[in-house]
């Protein structure tokens, strides 16, 4: 039985690694960091709405977690 190597990666392997390298392409674009940056505004400009609430304060700290939680694999793999 022959082990398998990285220049014979399976069919989900491959799928993965097609998936990460066009993710990591995406999120490394212009528009990502403009929708980025317009997200971090609108969070920003709400805060008095939202008498800059733990409430408010987590929406944007959960988000940024789970973003930058996820893209560690995406870019380590891409």
């Amino acid at each position: 039985m022959k082990p398998q190597t990285d220049a014979t990666p399976n069919s989900a392997s491959s799928i993965f690694e097609r998936f990460a390298s066009s993710v990591t392409k995406a999120t490394g674009s212009s528009a990502a960091f403009i929708i980025a940056f317009l997200t971090v505004i609108v969070w920003a400009v709400t805060g008095p709405l939202f008498h800059y609430s733990e409430t408010w304060q987590l929406v944007i700290n959960t988000g940024t977690t789970i973003v930058t939680f996820l893209m560690v694999f995406l870019i380590q793999k891409a």
